[in-house]
This record gives structure tokens, sequence and C-alpha cells, in this order.
């Protein structure tokens, strides 16, 4: 899996982070063996969710299904890099106007 897929959760636009357990069970079902996830990080303005992948942008698109589903979509953006790399390249808002980055 050669690379990192992040995706990233404006604090502000949910209810609560007790959704985590229940997001991250989802999409380890939804993803399988397409996707390792590698866990999740919180700040006062953010939550990201980490996984490994050999193929980004398609691993999203399923991981989407599952976000819309639970109903935050409308805070997601989400980008992948190289394991091990520093930049990113986004794959969701689809005309990311600010450089994704983490904190």
């Amino acid at each position: 899996m050669d690379y990192q897929l992040v995706i990233k959760f404006w604090r502000k636009s949910l209810d609560d982070e007790a959704f985590l357990a229940t997001l991250e069970a989802e999409l380890s079902a939804a993803l399988g063996s397409a996707a390792t996830l590698d866990g999740h990080d919180i700040s006062a303005k953010e939550i990201n969710l980490f996984m490994y992948t050999g193929d980004p942008r398609p691993t999203f698109r399923r991981a989407k299904d599952v976000l819309e589903r639970l109903g935050v979509m409308h805070s997601v953006s989400a980008a992948y890099r190289l394991v091990g790399g520093a930049q990113f390249t986004s794959v969701w808002p689809l005309r990311m106007a600010r450089k994704f980055t983490l904190p």
C-alpha cells in the first residue's frame, strides 16, 4: 500500500465525535482489503482519519458512499500522498481552492 489517504472532517460542522467508532467500522467493512485504517487524530478545528491504500481515488469513491449514507459529506475534504511524502493531492472536493494540510 503505497499511499496514505486522509479524510478531514471540520469539527464545527459535526454534532460530536462519537460517530468515529461507527464510521471506522463502516469504512472497514466497505473498503475490505482495498485499504487499511490507521486511526485518527483530533484537534480543536478538525478530525483527520488516516488509511493506507494502493489506489487512493477508487478507495475514496467507496469511502464516499459510506460518508454520504452517514450524512457527513458536507464537512469533508480528502487528499492522498505517497507514504512518507509531504505533497498532498486533493480528491475531495473536486475543485479544492485551499491547499490540503495537516495540523
